[in-house]
């Protein structure tokens, strides 16, 4: 493919899927884009929502890794404030040790879940930042500890620990340096990159010299301010010497038209009752989506969503993604398929969104379209 494409699976669950159907279907669409010549294929994570199966990536990149040959497989991303820096590290160092070569490190900020969730699930960390006032942002210190912590054997923390801002830690070797650094110790290092949607991401990315993704499947505004305040502030770094840039999209292909509106109605659905107060349910087929009642509100809202989604036939999707990479001068597409099933079909497979990743990689490469 001329130009780089990858995916996004948010690891959706149906009305008529349980979790093992999701992870299945999962593992399908990841040897699909293998088979294809995806790039990567990233999961992301999130906490406390029945419409979602992934709430740890690193165990489903295992999974996913065991399960293909040569696709990159990563996160997008792991909400780096639910977890310590070092259990970050470790788990994807020992990933990058099972699959050298193939792993991706994507990192958030976002806490993946509601405010009680994240709450329950940092722990002493969120009673520990509840109570401090000063609301110093650690978010860039912990993205830095991971990345040194990933480098190579010459790298390391030293010192991590202040006494004076970790009372009741006692400091090994006191005195010494202490190094600190992430086992087990693999002859390479997964991708680090860092996602976001805002101007804070884009502006820590730029200075950190870190890969960049943006998330444009949210369908806010704001991606050419962010790019271009990425490229404009970026410093190169030991791992990367220019600005290298990803844009996530969500994308529905298929034969005609009206089927992929069809297909997806039911995210369209989700996504409009999610802005508009409700609650994140498990994920309608097509059919169900068809018969359900939408008020105007929810009318308008899957509408201004379905503007910004690709959304049709091959040729037209093809197109509307080779613009949208060359206006916003990205380095790749990473398409998030997010249609649903009709009813009848196997829970334990997404046949629609393996059409969308067939069709739309074939309409991008005249070549492999011609010999498949």
């Amino acid at each position: 493919m001329m130009l780089s494409l990858s995916v996004l699976d948010l690891v959706p669950m149906r009305t008529d899927q349980t979790t093992a159907d999701a992870i299945a279907a999962t593992v399908s669409l990841a040897r699909c884009a293998d088979e294809l010549g995806f790039t990567r294929y990233w999961v992301a994570e999130h906490h406390n929502m029945q419409a979602v199966a992934a709430t740890s990536p690193g165990v489903l990149i295992a999974h996913l890794a065991a399960n293909t040959s040569r696709i990159r497989l990563g996160s997008g991303g792991v909400m780096l404030p639910n977890h310590a820096p070092l259990a970050i590290a470790e788990q994807f160092a020992l990933l990058e040790a099972m699959y050298p070569g193939r792993i991706d490190l994507g990192l958030g900020r976002a806490p993946g879940s509601d405010p009680v969730t994240a709450y329950t699930l940092r722990g002493p960390r969120a009673a520990s930042d509840a109570s401090d006032h000063s609301h110093v942002d650690t978010f860039p210190h912990d993205v830095q500890t991971v990345a040194a912590l990933l480098g190579s054997d010459s790298e390391a923390i030293t010192d991590p620990f202040d006494p004076e801002h970790q009372p009741g830690v006692v400091i090994p070797m006191r005195g010494q340096d202490y190094a600190l650094r992430a086992t087990p110790r693999a002859s390479s290092a997964p991708d680090v990159w860092l996602l976001g949607s805002s101007h804070y991401s884009a502006q820590l990315a730029a200075q950190l010299g870190m890969a960049y993704v943006y998330a444009h499947h949210f369908g806010q505004s704001g991606i050419e301010n962010a790019l271009a305040l990425y490229r404009r502030e970026f410093t190169s770094s030991v791992t990367l010497a220019k600005p290298k840039t990803l844009v996530t999209i969500n994308a529905v292909v298929a034969e005609t038209h009206e089927e992929a509106e069809a297909l997806a109605l039911p995210q369209l659905i989700m996504m409009a009752r999610l802005r508009s107060g409700g609650r994140l349910g498990p994920q309608l087929t097509v059919e169900q989506a068809a018969a359900e009642r939408i008020s105007p509100m929810e009318q308008d809202l899957i509408e201004d969503q379905a503007s910004r989604w690709v959304i049709g036939t091959p040729d037209a999707a093809a197109a509307q993604v080779t613009e949208l990479a060359n206006r916003y001068e990205v380095d790749e597409i990473m398409v998030s398929p997010v249609s649903s099933g009709h009813d009848g079909e196997s829970p334990a497979i997404n046949i629609s969104k393996q059409r969308t990743l067939e069709l739309l990689s074939r309409a991008l490469s005249p070549a492999a379209a011609a010999a498949a």
